[in-house]
């Protein structure tokens, strides 16, 4: 049996909901022999294509076909299949190996790139997935215990690695510095553990190379870009930086004992608290607008984790010196449309052990 597969897949938000759907005709009356179709969570174009593929080349199996003619509107997944580009996602390549295994079983297979209006039909299988899971979902949602409803969003708060300052017990503020051979490794024990969790739309991330690095760990296993947000900075501490806590109060002993407990009282030529509260819940807006009703993982520093912890729980300014978070620490919040707020995980750094 020769048999044309016609495969799509699409993402709305790229990462968002996404689905796949496959077509396998007969290629000589061209009589459609079998449908698939499906919602694959929060997802990218390029993986929910694959999952089109996939789908459709399983049909083409169960069908018993001898020859495959694969046609999609994916010019990546076609040129990647046929050998012509590399596979450099690594959430990539098991599902391209699946798909190579799958495409030996034939006798013979040809991958042939077609422009999208000649895919309808694969396209509105895709849609159709997407369009029922997003109803089964309205009509499944639950209101919180607390009175709140609507779809939360759920900011996965990582602290970066370690750094050469947090060794040494320093003032890192807005000082760039690089991840030490040990911060390395927390990131990447860190990746492998939020890797797992499903549906993350986005890996968002301080502009600061210690935060960015700890973010990349995790964005090479999931295939999604990391995202920089200039909010999610660490505080300024002005002339404190790079100074310990002995140094700092030393250096100015009246300001650094008033800063202590005044979340208005800046270092030397640097930043309150008060204004890094202002600035992350501008940043947390930012976020929820983009990627609303989504689990997202934010890679930032010790004052902005607290702060999102703290606006979460909507407690006052003594919970940023009372509360303690390690480096590579997980803390999750979830943030409902109607303002509610819930705190589930606290600085949990089991992935070291």
């Amino acid at each position: 049996m020769k048999v044309i597969v016609e495969a799509d897949g699409g993402s709305r938000g790229n990462p968002g909901p996404a689905g796949y759907g496959a077509v396998v005709r007969d290629k000589l009356s061209g009589e459609t022999l079998a449908e698939r179709k499906g919602f694959i969570g929060v997802a990218t174009n390029n993986v929910a294509e694959y999952q089109g593929l996939i789908a459709g080349l399983r049909a083409a199996s169960e069908l018993q076909a001898e020859t495959v003619d694969v046609r999609m509107d994916s010019k990546l997944v076609v040129e990647q299949m046929t050998g012509r580009w590399k596979i450099k996602h690594p959430s990539m390549q098991p599902l391209a190996r699946e798909a190579q295994a799958l495409a030996r079983s034939f006798q013979a297979i040809t991958f042939e790139w077609i422009p999208r209006e000649r895919n309808r039909q694969a396209d509105r299988l895709a849609n159709e997935a997407m369009d029922g899971e997003s109803k089964s979902a309205e009509g499944d949602k639950q209101p919180h215990w607390s009175g709140a409803v609507g779809e939360p969003t759920r900011l996965i708060l990582l602290r970066h690695g370690q750094t050469e300052l947090s060794v040494e017990r320093r003032y890192s503020g807005r000082g760039d510095h690089p991840l030490t051979e040990l911060g390395l490794q927390q990131a990447e024990r860190a990746a492998s553990r939020l890797s797992k969790v499903d549906g993350i739309a986005a890996v968002i991330s301080s502009p600061l190379q210690r935060a960015q690095q700890t973010a990349q760990k995790l964005a090479d296993r999931t295939g999604l870009e990391v995202v920089t947000h200039q909010g999610l900075i660490e505080t300024d501490f002005g002339t404190w930086e790079g100074l310990t806590f002995a140094e700092a109060a030393a250096q100015d002993p009246e300001i650094h004992r008033r800063w202590l407990g005044d979340t208005s009282v800046k270092p030397p030529g640097g930043e309150s608290f008060d204004e890094v509260n202002a600035r992350i819940r501008k940043a947390r807006t930012d976020i929820i607008a983009k990627y609303g009703g989504s689990t997202v993982v934010v890679v930032s520093h010790v004052t902005p984790i607290k702060t999102l912890l703290r606006q979460a729980l909507d407690v006052g300014p003594q919970f940023l010196f009372r509360m303690h978070l390690d480096l590579t620490g997980v803390s999750i919040a979830e943030f409902y449309p109607d303002g509610h707020a819930s705190v589930k995980l606290v600085n949990d750094t089991s992935h070291l052990s």
